[in-house]
C-alpha cells in the first residue's frame, strides 16, 4: 500500500470526527449563544468532568480540592443509606 494512502486513511476519520465536532458546537453557538465550560465535581464518584456550566455557576477549582473530604462524603452516604 502506498505511503501517501495509508496516511490519508489513518488521519481521515481523525479529520471527520473534528470537522463533525465544529459544525455541533457551531449549530449549539447559534441556538444558545456563547457557553462557558469549566470542571463540575461529582461528589457521588469524587471526580471532575469537563461540561458546560451557567454563568451564575462557579467553575470547579482543583486547588481548592481536598481529597480527604471526598471520604467524609463517602462515609456520610454509607451512614444515610444504612
Amino acid at each position: 500500500m502506498e505511503a501517501r494512502l495509508l496516511a490519508a486513511l489513518i488521519l481521515l476519520p481523525v479529520t471527520v470526527i473534528i470537522i463533525l465536532a465544529g459544525i455541533h458546537e457551531y449549530r449549539r453557538y447559534k441556538s444558545e449563544g456563547r457557553a462557558n465550560y469549566g470542571l463540575a465535581y461529582d461528589e457521588k464518584t469524587g471526580t471532575t468532568y469537563v461540561t458546560g456550566i451557567s454563568e451564575d455557576e462557579e467553575a470547579f477549582d482543583p486547588g481548592d480540592f481536598d481529597p480527604s473530604n471526598y471520604d467524609e462524603l463517602k462515609k456520610k452516604a454509607d451512614d444515610d443509606k444504612a
